[in-house]
């Protein structure tokens, strides 16, 4: 009967010869380091975060950080579920999302988001902790395909709806005011832009190949009064080709994207055309498939392309400053396949729609610190204990 050498509790390297015993020497030695190495494997560097993206790059001085990204209510909903029961269950926070999002407004960290195949507006209410829906309810303020948004100073919201061909306004706490507008007076409306009071409303009317409606329709916020039309079909000065968007710059100036002549057209408050800037092309400050304008408090213009998956930053005078984001078919931070809306906030923060990825990215200015603004989760205030 074979016996297994004494200390060799494997049983592996039984004597066999001079030669023999030499290899299963060096063969046990081999084994028992092998062994040994699995019992010391070094533990793998743990993965170093991500670096989110700044704009412009290093070295140059940061302007812009990414922030964050909204895709649900579960971005902004505080977590019922606990940590414990998330890992044990495999449960995911996914909460509400956005079906085919379009055009954004902010008012004080309310984010405002215009869904063309929910058919309302989703209220982001992130200072809150929760979500709300605007025009989902039968009747009169019932929308019927949402597009453009604007809010004004008190909070009102204004929303272009193709479907109804009319903007349709409705209070701080969501309920239907009135709307603006009808069957008669759009071909096919595509955005809306009120001044800071609601006294002026401004709505672009995109037209059609076969329609000569290519003009921004101007009435009274309050009594919806037509007061006057700013420009006509063609290319000319002043002239419009499938408008887009409108934004009200420093001294009331007003910019509009003018998607088929590749430019924007700057005009005075009264409508008197002033000047306009870009060219259709691939090289910066150039348009491709231009969308919605935005502006912020200094006056500079953020234009959001959905050829180049990116939106471009310029002076109140048409002077490139900048471009953030890249197109992508990855969904990714600063990643676009088909940018639509954007808006910039009180404390000039940039919020931009993607609608192929159902989100909205939010970028914080460098000169706002981290956790600080509107854009916050504020606690709940509770009574002393009893």
């Amino acid at each position: 009967m074979k016996t297994t050498p004494r200390g060799d509790k494997l049983g592996m390297c039984a004597p066999l010869g001079r030669r023999q015993t030499l290899m299963g020497g060096l063969a046990c030695l081999a084994v028992a380091s092998l062994l040994t190495a699995c019992g010391q494997l070094p533990q793998a560097p743990a993965p170093k975060p991500a670096k989110l993206p700044v704009f412009p790059p290093e070295p140059d001085e940061p302007r812009f950080f990414y922030e964050r990204t909204i895709r649900s209510s579960g971005d902004i909903v505080p977590n019922d579920s606990s940590e414990l029961r998330r890992l044990v269950t495999g449960e995911e926070q996914r909460g509400e999302p956005l079906s085919k999002p379009y055009a954004v407004a902010v008012y004080r960290g309310r984010v405002f988001v215009s869904d063309t195949v929910s058919r309302f507006v989703r209220v982001f209410d992130v200072p809150a902790g929760k979500m709300l829906r605007i025009g989902d309810d039968e009747g009169a303020g019932q929308l019927i395909k949402p597009i453009g948004l604007d809010v004004d100073g008190q909070g009102r919201l204004y929303v272009a709806d193709i479907g109804a061909k009319a903007v349709m306004i409705y209070g701080p706490d969501g309920r239907f005011l009135r709307k603006i507008g009808g069957e008669k007076w759009f071909s096919r409306l595509s955005s809306v832009t009120v001044d800071p009071t609601g006294s002026r409303v401004y709505a672009v009317d995109i037209g059609g190949v076969s329609s000569d409606r290519h003009q921004v329709r101007v009435f009274d916020g309050v009594s919806g009064e037509h007061l006057m039309d700013i420009g006509k079909r063609g290319s000319g000065l002043g002239e419009f080709n499938l408008p887009r968007d409108l934004a009200i710059g420093v001294g009331g100036r007003l910019y509009v994207v003018d998607g088929g002549n590749f430019r924007v057209l700057v005009f005075d408050k009264d409508g008197r055309y002033l000047q306009s800037f870009g060219s259709v092309g691939k090289q910066y400050g150039q348009f491709a498939r231009p969308k919605e304008i935005a502006a912020d408090r200094e006056g500079n213009l953020y234009v959001v392309d959905a050829a180049f998956g990116n939106f471009q930053i310029f002076s109140p005078d048409g002077e490139l400053l900048l471009f953030v984001g890249d197109r992508s078919e990855r969904d990714a931070p600063a990643r676009y396949m088909l940018p639509s809306g954007i808006a910039v906030d009180e404390d000039g923060r940039v919020y931009v729609v993607d609608q192929w990825f159902r989100k909205i990215d939010v970028y914080r200015p460098a000169s706002l610190p981290a956790g600080s603004g509107h854009l916050v989760l504020r606690p709940v205030a509770t009574g002393p204990a009893r």
